[in-house]
């Protein structure tokens, strides 16, 4: 009569292993991108304190406050959250400077929104254009783009669109 053995053997085992190490391995760039992008979409609605006067400012004077004073905001350090350390009005763009718990891959980087309008016709609203994207059609682009994240961890709507 034979000896069955049953259950795995040692190589087998470390076959498995060594397969879900490469798997590991291979998706953990791709998580750790996650996290930093959703932090990022995270801070953008701390961005709307500063987007109501912007556009009021446009439709009644077609020009854009020059900082956080003329816009009627607090100073930039104090409009704060759990991973922006300052939002800054630049202009009439809208930096966001992250810190406080953000990733260390965008802790102290600048994320830029800025105005797109149709220059001549001011009733026409706001259209805010988040980081390297592009200006929406027939519409002007104003302020600086300070933005220093790599396009790698900005949402896929704070991209530049590749042909």
């Amino acid at each position: 009569m034979k000896n069955r053995r049953l259950g795995f053997t040692m190589l087998e085992m470390m076959a498995v292993v060594a397969v879900i190490a490469i798997l590991a391995t291979l998706s953990l760039p791709s998580y750790f991108d996650r996290i930093v992008r959703d932090q990022v979409k995270a801070a953008l609605p701390l961005a709307d304190i500063a987007k109501q006067p912007i556009a009021a400012s446009w439709l009644a004077v077609q020009a854009f406050p020059v900082d956080n004073a003329s816009a009627g905001l607090p100073p930039a350090d104090k409009i704060v959250g759990n991973y922006v350390s300052a939002v800054t009005v630049d202009n009439g763009a809208i930096q966001i400077t992250f810190g406080n718990r953000a990733n260390h891959a965008i802790a102290g980087k600048i994320l830029t929104l800025r105005p797109a309008v149709v220059t001549d016709a001011p009733i026409v609203p706001v259209a805010w254009v988040c980081g390297y994207a592009e200006a929406p059609d027939k519409m002007t682009l104003n302020g600086a783009n300070r933005t220093n994240i790599p396009e790698s961890l900005l949402p896929i709507e704070c991209r530049a669109m590749k042909p």
